[in-house]
């Protein structure tokens, strides 16, 4: 589904991405992890057209998207979960949904109002504060709300940047239960995540970034047991 190669971003002289290749099979989830710093959220700018690529090939679908703008990308079927959530704290719940399926509009109300009442019933604690405005909702329920409206979009591959970040132990649990269960529902997901142990125990196959590069690559399993990893990402 996703295919990247030599892709490299720069912020005036640093080279913060330097000459990445990636891949992401339909039906997958791949997770990607790495310290702080590493590049991991400018690859998803690049991939979703926040940032530009100073060289490198971005293809989704057999269709080459580096030069796409975000639109275009999102009409496609690419979806981006933010570090730090991203919503819109003056508009309520239900018209920060709504945005999400603003490139849909067109398509009649019907399929948006079915898909607002599956968020819903994903996260009932939305649908209790649907009219109240998103900045007043805790970080867990902010985090639920980013995801739903990301999932507005019917995305078939879903980016997902720091889920867990500054959450409680119980939400983490929620959250990262969530995506496996829209992972199960066949929705493909590339995951950013400091909690590198949960990431490579939901995931298929993962990627450790060091310093703008790949380093090491592999089946999920392989890399919880690697002593590298263990040592600089699982505390062990």
């Amino acid at each position: 589904m996703l295919e990247v190669r030599g892709l490299r971003v720069a912020y005036g002289g640093i080279n913060a991405v330097k000459g990445v290749d990636l891949d992401v099979k339909a039906g997958e989830m791949v997770a990607l992890i790495g310290a702080n710093g590493a590049g991991k959220t400018t690859i998803l700018k690049a991939l979703t057209g926040l940032v530009t690529p100073a060289a490198g090939r971005i293809q989704y679908n057999d269709i080459e998207i580096t030069a796409l703008p975000t639109f275009r990308r999102v009409e496609l079927g690419l979806a981006l979960v933010p570090e730090g959530r991203g919503i819109f704290g003056r508009l309520s719940v239900q018209e920060n949904l709504e945005l999400g399926a603003y490139h849909r509009r067109r398509g009649g109300d019907g399929a948006i109002a079915a898909d607002l009442e599956r968020i819903y019933q994903m996260f009932p604690r939305l649908a209790e504060r649907r009219a109240q405005a998103a900045g007043t909702l805790s970080g867990g329920e902010q985090q639920m709300l980013a995801l739903g409206r990301a999932l507005m979009s019917r995305p078939q591959l879903l980016l997902l940047d720091e889920p867990s970040m500054g959450l409680a132990p119980l939400m983490v649990r929620q959250i990262f239960e969530t995506v496996r269960a829209i992972a199960r529902e066949g929705t493909t997901v590339l995951l950013i995540e400091q909690n590198a142990q949960r990431a490579l125990e939901i995931s298929q196959r993962g990627y450790v970034m060091e310093s703008g590069a790949i380093v090491l690559s592999g089946e999920s399993a392989q890399l919880l047991a690697d002593p590298r990893v263990k040592s600089a990402y699982l505390g062990e």
